[in-house]
């Protein structure tokens, strides 16, 4: 009784957070843009960075409504929110990952599950995507960057855009977290509203005088790669391109 009664008063909410305490995790938002991984002992090793996303719950049918159900269904505290990113009663979403990238010798290109360019760990640009997930599991997609090698890493750009089907960056709630291998996890939600939208620039981590720093951007745009690359100046020559089983 003592468990359920502290449960309904809210007071026991916290541990049950995925996160755990506040102080584990760092939150870039417009206020707090960025945050230098040196300063935080998190400048070596591989860095993880994680796009994950699911249906906002307001376009969920038959969610409950309020706090109501809650106190008639206390075991739904315990039951995390179904994805629903591909449904046939809701619009198709097909987040993906990317990540531009310029080196210090000046060679630049990109790292994304379109065109089959998924990086190298272990050699330039040291930047690996782990695969395409076209579903939105939990376990979203990810990139590595292997900062032992930040010295040949100038700058790079971590984006997300709908490959293909309706532009739903506006009933999305996608998230894109860094875990480095020391050090707080650093989060940056994707919660401004661009409902037609294709491409979003989220973060810049860039090697500023032997210092990497993560600064959010968090930038809708209306195209895809190439009006990416012509905010931030990459400079390259962009074409059409298909993922492996699509045309």
């Amino acid at each position: 009784m003592a468990f359920w009664d502290n449960l309904l008063r809210g007071g026991a909410t916290t541990q049950f957070d995925s996160g755990g305490a506040a102080s584990n995790a760092i939150d870039l938002t417009k206020r707090r843009p960025s945050v230098s991984l040196g300063k935080q002992g998190a400048a070596t090793g591989n860095l993880r960075v994680n796009l994950s996303w699911r249906m906002r719950t307001s376009d969920i049918e038959g969610r409950s409504r309020g706090g109501s159900g809650l106190l008639r269904h206390p075991l739904r505290f315990f039951k995390p929110d179904v994805v629903q990113a591909h449904t046939q009663s809701m619009v198709n979403v097909d987040l993906d990952i990317g990540c531009l990238y310029e080196m210090a010798d000046g060679s630049r290109g990109v790292v994304q599950p379109l065109g089959g360019y998924f990086g190298d760990l272990n050699a330039a640009p040291y930047v690996k995507l782990s695969g395409d997930d076209r579903f939105g599991a939990p376990s979203g997609e990810t990139i590595f960057v292997n900062l032992d090698h930040r010295e040949a890493i100038k700058r790079l750009l971590f984006f997300v855009y709908i490959y293909d089907q309706t532009p739903a960056f506006d009933r999305t709630h996608a998230t894109m977290t860094l875990y480095p291998s020391n050090g707080p996890r650093i989060e940056i939600q994707l919660d401004e509203r661009a409902p037609q939208a294709r491409s979003c620039a989220v973060f810049m981590l860039e090697n500023v005088k032997g210092d990497l720093q993560v600064r959010r951007e968090v930038r809708f745009v209306y195209g895809f790669q190439a009006e990416l690359d012509r905010l931030y100046g990459w400079g390259m020559q962009w074409g059409r391109g298909f993922k492996a089983g699509k045309a």
